[in-house]
């Protein structure tokens, strides 16, 4: 397996286009327990009212190219 690929479950820019982000899924987010912005991403550093994945597409109006999966045990 190639060196960077993550095992196979970070997702290649073809694989993003189409298919909605679960940040529950991914190793970065966080849920903050503030009510003005209860979540949060930590690989790009920021809080947001909205699903982070969600945040950077209607910011930038491209998928987030951070996602990782938590790859825990018993999950394909």
């Amino acid at each position: 397996m190639p060196a960077g690929k993550g095992g196979g479950r970070e997702l290649n820019s073809e694989q993003r286009e189409g298919q909605k982000i679960n940040c529950f899924e991914c190793r970065h987010f966080f849920i903050t327990h503030e009510p003005a912005h209860p979540y949060g991403c930590q690989a790009m550093g920021f809080k947001s009212r909205e699903m982070p994945s969600a945040a950077v597409v209607s910011s930038t109006g491209e998928a987030c190219l951070v996602f990782e999966s938590k790859g825990r045990p018993g999950s394909r």
